[in-house]
């Protein structure tokens, strides 16, 4: 599928040379003289090889189509994840490297999207927002609950975030997936 290359978002998918790259980051920069022109950082899917390619801002490229697949992760082996295709129980192996740093709120039974490009695994998407239990914190200080400062904090996975200074260890907080970030106390 043909697309505008100042349509690229964050994460897209296209086949460029035939090479597949990945869309790492993007500005679309409009000079005082001459055209605009968009211009991203890329990354090959296969190799992992960063380039930055600059484009005219009319100009299209081939967006890959990708097809997604739910699948349920079931364990770790170092870094080699296990998951399985819940309506054929087929299982699947893939490399922490593929998921990138989501991999480590990846829980037992989770249930992630995997984008595969003619059969071939390229990424897997975590739910956006899960929800950990803080496990280890400094203590509460009366008074601090209005401050916007942010203290350290690690969650039931060992992963350190950064938590409002009300929120005291046992409270489960929801976090964002994609960078490890609080965003509220769980309503649960």
């Amino acid at each position: 599928m043909k697309v505008n290359a100042s349509a690229l978002k964050v994460g897209n998918i296209i086949d460029h040379e035939g090479r597949l790259l990945q869309v790492m980051s993007s500005e679309i920069s409009k000079p005082g003289k001459g055209g605009a022109y968009a211009t991203h950082t890329l990354r090959d899917v296969r190799t992992g090889s960063k380039d930055v390619i600059r484009f005219r801002s009319q100009e299209s490229v081939t967006k890959a189509r990708l097809d997604d697949f739910e699948y349920q992760f079931l364990f770790a082996d170092g870094d080699t994840y296990t998951f399985m295709d819940t309506n054929t129980y087929e299982q699947i192996e893939l490399n922490g490297e593929l998921i990138g740093y989501p991999k480590v709120f990846l829980q037992d039974g989770m249930m992630v999207t995997v984008s595969k490009f003619e059969e071939e695994p390229l990424a897997v998407s975590l739910p956006d927002k899960i929800t950990m239990e803080v496990v280890e914190c400094e203590p509460v200080v009366k008074g601090q609950t209005a401050s916007s400062s942010y203290k350290p904090g690690q969650l039931e996975n060992g992963e350190r975030v950064m938590i409002p200074p009300h929120i005291d260890a046992g409270t489960r907080i929801v976090i964002l997936t994609e960078d490890g970030s609080y965003v509220e106390r769980a309503k649960d």
